[in-house]
C-alpha cells in the first residue's frame, strides 16, 4: 500500500519535511483556505501539488471537496452547489489528483467530546463520551425533544453529569462537539448550530440516501471522465448525532450504495476506526465484502463501551483486528495487480494519533500530532512488511 500522511496546509504544525522523514510518500490535503462552497481554480491546485512535490511527496488524495447543507438536504441552491464542486472535480482531475475523499454527515463532521482524554501510558486520546453528549444536546443546546431519542437511563445519567458541570467545563464540550475539529467543515455557535440541525426538518434517513444518491449520479460520471475515484468516508462516529440521519455507517448503507450508483468511481474510504466505533460492524467481514470498491483507507483503532462511548486506541490495540484488515487490503492489490489495473495499489494513512512525548504541550490539530501518528505508521508499516514477507516466502 502506498503510505499516505494528512496535511492541513503551509500552517499546519506538522511540516512536509516532518512527514517526509517519517517516510511516508504520498499527501492526502485539499485547499483548506476554500471551504465555503467555491471553485478551485486548476492554478490552485496545480501549486499545492507542485509544493508537494517539492518535497519529493505526491499529493494523490484530496481530502476533502466540502458537500454544503444544500446537497445533503436537496433544497435549493443544491443544484448550483453541485456545478460547483463538479469544477473543483475538474481541476483536481486535470491536474492529476487520482482520488477524492468526501463525506455526507449532516451538519457536524467527525465528533468528538474529550480531545485530551488520558491515557494509562500519559499520553492524550480522542474520546466520545456518549452521556456527555447527551448532556450537551438536551440540557445545553436545548434541542426540541432531544430526550425522546435516547433511553431512558442514558437521559438520567446525562442529567446528573450536567448537574455536575462547571460553566468552564460546559464551555469546552460545547467547543469541542461544535467548533469544528480539523478538516471538518462545520464551526457553529449554539445558535447557529440550533438553526442549521432546524434545515434537516421533516429529512429522513431515507430522504438522505435519496440526496446522496442524487449527487453521486451528478458527479460520478464527471469524475469517470476525468479518471478521479471518488471515495466516500463513512459517517463518524456510525450513530445519529442530533436526530439527524446518517446514512454511511454500517454494510447494508454500502450495499444500498452501490445498486443505486454502480458507476465505477463511485468506490470508499475504509476508515477502520469510524466503521470499528459501531458496534454493529465487523471491520474485516465488511472490508472483505466491500474490497473491491475500497481505494483509499484510514487505518486507526477504537475501544468501545457498552453505551456507545468510545475513545481512540493504539493503531494495534482496539476492537478492529488490524492485521486481518491490512491482510484483505494487500490481497485485494495483489489481485488488481495480476488483473492488470493501472492504479491497483491502495493509498493507506495512519488515522489520527496520541499526543505523545514532545507533543504534549505543544500546539497540535486535535487528532494529528506527529509523534502518535509517526507511531501508528511504524506499526502499520510493520504490519505490512510482515505479511508481505509471509507471502511471498509460501
Amino acid at each position: 500500500m502506498r503510505q499516505g500522511w494528512r496535511w492541513f496546509g503551509p500552517d499546519d504544525p506538522v511540516s512536509l519535511r516532518d512527514i517526509r522523514q517519517a517516510g511516508a510518500t504520498d499527501i492526502v490535503t485539499a485547499l483548506h483556505h476554500k471551504y465555503e462552497g467555491q471553485e478551485w481554480s486548476l492554478e490552485e491546485v496545480q501549486e499545492r501539488k507542485s509544493v508537494c512535490a517539492a518535497q519529493g511527496l505526491v499529493w494523490s488524495v484530496c481530502e476533502s471537496i466540502p458537500i454544503p447543507s444544500a446537497i445533503k438536504t436537496g433544497s435549493a441552491g443544491a443544484d448550483k452547489a453541485i456545478e460547483t464542486w463538479k469544477l473543483c472535480l475538474r481541476s483536481l482531475g486535470e491536474a492529476g489528483v487520482p482520488l477524492v475523499c468526501y463525506n455526507f454527515m449532516p451538519v457536524v463532521d467527525w465528533t468528538r467530546t474529550d480531545l485530551e482524554y488520558a491515557l494509562p501510558h500519559g499520553g492524550l486520546a480522542l474520546r466520545f463520551d456518549m452521556v456527555d453528549f447527551v448532556a450537551y444536546d438536551v440540557h445545553i443546546l436545548q434541542r426540541p425533544g432531544a430526550e425522546a431519542g435516547y433511553d431512558s437511563d442514558l437521559v438520567e445519567k446525562a442529567a446528573r453529569r450536567h448537574a455536575s458541570m462547571s460553566l468552564e467545563a460546559a464551555l469546552a464540550l460545547e467547543h469541542n462537539i461544535i467548533s469544528g475539529l480539523p478538516g471538518g467543515e462545520g464551526h457553529y455557535t449554539r445558535a447557529t448550530l440550533r438553526d442549521e440541525i432546524a434545515k434537516y426538518d421533516g429529512i429522513d434517513a431515507e430522504a438522505m440516501r435519496r440526496n446522496l444518491t442524487a449527487f453521486l449520479s451528478e458527479v460520478a460520471p464527471v469524475a469517470e471522465s476525468c479518471d478521479v475515484t471518488l471515495v466516500l468516508h463513512p459517517d463518524d462516529p456510525p450513530f445519529p448525532l442530533f436526530g439527524l440521519p446518517r446514512v454511511v455507517s454500517g454494510a447494508e448503507d454500502l450495499r444500498t450504495l452501490f445498486a443505486a450508483v454502480p458507476n465505477p468511481a463511485n468506490g470508499i474510504t475504509l476508515c477502520t476506526g469510524s466503521y470499528g466505533a459501531g458496534r454493529q460492524n465487523d471491520v474485516p467481514a465488511l472490508a472483505g465484502e466491500f474490497c473491491d470498491h475500497i481505494h483509499f483507507a484510514h487505518l486507526r483503532n477504537v475501544k468501545v463501551e457498552a453505551d456507545g462511548s468510545f475513545h481512540e486506541s493504539d493503531h494495534l490495540d482496539g476492537r478492529v483486528d488490524m492485521v486481518a484488515v491490512v491482510d484483505l487490503l494487500l490481497a485485494e492489490e495483489r489481485r488488481r495487480k495480476a488483473s492488470g489495473m493501472d492504479r491497483w495499489e491502495i493509498v493507506m494513512r495512519p488515522d489520527h494519533g496520541h499526543v505523545l512525548i514532545d507533543d504534549i504541550g505543544k500546539k497540535v490539530n486535535p487528532g494529528y500530532s506527529c509523534i502518535g501518528r509517526l507511531k501508528g505508521l511504524a506499526e502499520l508499516r510493520g504490519i505490512m512488511t510482515a505479511l508481505n514477507h509471509e507471502y511471498e516466502g509460501r
